[in-house]
Formats: C-alpha cells, sequence, structure tokens
C-alpha cells in the first residue's frame, strides 16, 4: 500500500481548514497531520511531524504566506509549499515562486485542481491554477493598467522623491499624492513600500 502524502494545512481561518481537511481526507492518498493559523505556528507543527507538503493561504496575520514560505524553505528545504490563495494577481503568484512554492492554486479553482496539484508538486513539477496559467502563456505589461497621472507619480517614486516632493513636482496635494501611492500600489499587487520603489525602478520611464 501506498504511504499518503502528509499535509500541513496553513490558513487562518479554522473553517477553511476544516473544509480543506474533509476534501482531502475523503481520499486515501492524502492524510492531514496538522494545522496551523500563521507561519509561526506551522514551523513549529512542521518541526513535531513528518510533512510532506504544506497547503499555504497568503492573507495570515504575522508573516504572511509568501514570507511563511521563504521560512520554511529554509528551515525544511524537504517539505514541499503549494500556495492556495484568493489572489489571482501575477505579482502574487511571482512572489510566491520566488520565495520557493511550487505551485499556486486559486481557492475558487474546482476541487479537483486541488488533488493534480498536490501530486504534481510531489512528483518533481509545478502546478498553476488554470486561470493563471493562461495569463502567465500571454505577454505581461503589467503597469498598462496605471493612469497618466499614476505613471508621472511613478516616475518621481523611481527618482527617489519623497510625497512632498512629488506634489511640489506635479503641483498636487502631498494627500493626493498618498492617494495616488495607494492606487498603484493596489492596482499592481504590491504591499510595502520597498517592493514598490523596486517596481517603480525596474518600470518606471
Amino acid at each position: 500500500m501506498t504511504t499518503p502524502i502528509k499535509i500541513l494545512l496553513v490558513d487562518d481561518h479554522p473553517l477553511v481548514r476544516d473544509g480543506l481537511r474533509a476534501r482531502l481526507e475523503a481520499m486515501p492518498q492524502f492524510e492531514v497531520v496538522a494545522e496551523a493559523g500563521g507561519a509561526a505556528e506551522a514551523l513549529e507543527q512542521a518541526g513535531r511531524h513528518a510533512i510532506d507538503l504544506v497547503l499555504m493561504d497568503i492573507n495570515m496575520r504575522g508573516a504572511n504566506g509568501i514570507e511563511a514560505t521563504a521560512q520554511f524553505r529554509q528551515a525544511f528545504p524537504r517539505i514541499a509549499v503549494l500556495i492556495l490563495s484568493m489572489h489571482d494577481k501575477l505579482e502574487y503568484v511571482s512572489q510566491a515562486i520566488q520565495a520557493g512554492a511550487r505551485g499556486y492554486v486559486l481557492k475558487d479553482a474546482p476541487g479537483k485542481d486541488i488533488v493534480v496539484a498536490i501530486e504534481t508538486v510531489m512528483s518533481g513539477g509545478i502546478y498553476y491554477s488554470a486561470a493563471l496559467a493562461r495569463q502567465l502563456a500571454q505577454p505581461q505589461n503589467q503597469d498598462n493598467q496605471l493612469t497618466s497621472r499614476e505613471h508621472e507619480v511613478l516616475r518621481h517614486i523611481a527618482n527617489g522623491e519623497s510625497n512632498k516632493q512629488i506634489a511640489r513636482a506635479l503641483d498636487l496635494s502631498v494627500r493626493t499624492v498618498e492617494t495616488h501611492r495607494l492606487n498603484i500600489k493596489r492596482k499592481l499587487g504590491i504591499e510595502g513600500q520597498a517592493e514598490l520603489i523596486r517596481f517603480a525602478v525596474q518600470h518606471a520611464q
């Protein structure tokens, strides 16, 4: 008899974990051996149990799933990490893969996708939900959804200017510049200021 794949569920919503556990444990090839509501607890559980794969959410209290994936890859390089998230932005997908995730499944994908994803990852492959795979197959111009004013703000951010300097240069209020920054980050799926500056330097023209 084949040994089941031992899985750690990491999501800060207990109801989500309950649903996943019920779905996975209905199949003999899977065994959910532990659960966690955040990164620190997940790492602790991985140290206690023999884990083959982590199903990791992105939005969690404390360290997010991408940061937790990087921590897992460093602490437990043998354990595969599969992201299971509601976010379909390619920015998140790229960050997750760079952090060491072996795949990315959308929470609204058909239930069979999770099964196929786990089996693909555990056989050494990389898996993306069909909707993400279609996006990845298309040429991407990630900043084409920004307005002309947001492009201007992005160029000034790339030059290392503060909100006050940008406001003066564009004859705007500081609050308006802050709003533009927030809109740019929201549209591009960017969270931190350092990440925004890095994107601006790479893409602003």
